[in-house]
């Protein structure tokens, strides 16, 4: 993932892009791509959903990529370690989402899920 961070950060630093850039600017462009991937699925069914994406698969990779890339172009500019960042979250989320509480169900405790996050934060 690091080696895709620097990827990233040479191809912009090669068009003078990382210097002037905008963090406000990057997170609205990132606003603006989940909008456009949801007009795939809105309003409708989870299983439609899924079949419309299947058929719009290429619209759909080429979110994934243009967020993945906003990601990690934020990452560079702000000098922050994304592989580093992934694995604190995962081993975060480890602890927030044991499996054995959370298997079958989600993570709003508003709404009967799990979610640990103020008894793991507490314990740091």
């Amino acid at each position: 993932m690091l080696e895709l961070q620097r990827k990233v950060g040479a191809f912009n630093d090669a068009r003078d892009w990382s210097k002037d850039a905008e963090i406000k600017d990057l997170l609205l462009n990132m606003s603006e791509e989940i909008g456009e991937f949801w007009n795939i699925i809105k309003w409708v069914p989870p299983e439609v959903g899924r079949r419309l994406i299947e058929e719009n698969r290429a619209e759909a990779e080429n979110f994934i990529g243009d967020m993945l890339y906003l990601v990690l172009k934020i990452a560079h500019i702000c000098g922050i370690d994304s592989e580093k960042a992934l694995i604190d979250v995962l081993d975060e989320y480890e602890q927030r989402f044991p499996v054995a509480r959370v298997r079958g169900g989600h993570g709003n405790p508003l709404a009967g899920g799990v979610d640990l996050k103020a008894d793991v934060r507490k314990n740091k």
